[in-house]
């Protein structure tokens, strides 16, 4: 007797906006899946893949005109040509409203000093453009207490990511932080965690003390 095995395969659906499904449209032709899904990310700072880029040309019924790898001395089609001779006066519009243009800022730019929360649950920064983030926690300890030194962590004493009060920083190094997880010294109580770090650090001593 003969079995099949039937798999099931789990399609994460995207809902576009109308703004995206035009850019999609006009940016369609030429363009590989994963050209077009890297310039529709930096477009919408989102996260698609080709397969989403495939699926909707799918759905859509679009063709890219492309019919494999380009070979060597490839000219493209529309080179040297002007919108009117390949694209309709509907798909310029639309090229026209989301096509780059120089000093052009995104919808969803954020400024500089925007906070967001990371999916670890820390809150962070932007510093810097494009998009700079940093732990605004570190920033926070820097700023009062000095920089820190690259074999260390700032963690907080009471357990509380949103609690940026200086007090409530503690810089470990990553050895101590080794031993604090270990036996558990990490607590909600900001003066336990503190006392429980200078026994990591006795503890941490020693052990550097016995490999000589």
């Amino acid at each position: 007797m003969s079995y099949q095995k039937c798999y099931l395969v789990l399609v994460k659906m995207i809902r576009y906006t109308k703004e995206q499904r035009e850019f999609l449209i006009a940016n369609n032709y030429m363009k590989s899946a994963k050209d077009l899904a890297m310039m529709f990310n930096k477009r919408f700072d989102t996260n698609i893949t080709e397969t989403n880029i495939k699926n909707f040309r799918g759905n859509n019924h679009l063709n890219s005109g492309l019919t494999g790898r380009f070979k060597k001395g490839h000219v493209p089609t529309n080179k040297g040509k002007k919108w009117d001779d390949y694209m309709s006066k509907e798909s310029q519009e639309i090229a026209k409203r989301t096509t780059f243009k120089k000093s052009h800022i995104p919808h969803n730019h954020k400024p500089i000093g925007y906070e967001r929360i990371n999916v670890d649950g820390y809150i962070e920064i932007k510093v810097k453009e494009p998009n700079v983030f940093k732990l605004k926690h570190r920033l926070v300890y820097e700023e009062k207490k000095g920089t820190i030194p690259e074999n260390c962590n700032v963690v907080f004493a009471d357990g509380n990511k949103n609690n940026l009060d200086p007090d409530n920083l503690i810089l470990v190094t990553k050895s101590e932080m080794s031993v604090m997880n270990r036996k558990g010294l990490f607590k909600q109580d900001k003066d336990l965690t503190k006392t429980g770090h200078l026994i990591a650090k006795v503890i941490d001593k020693q052990n550097k003390l016995k490999r000589g």
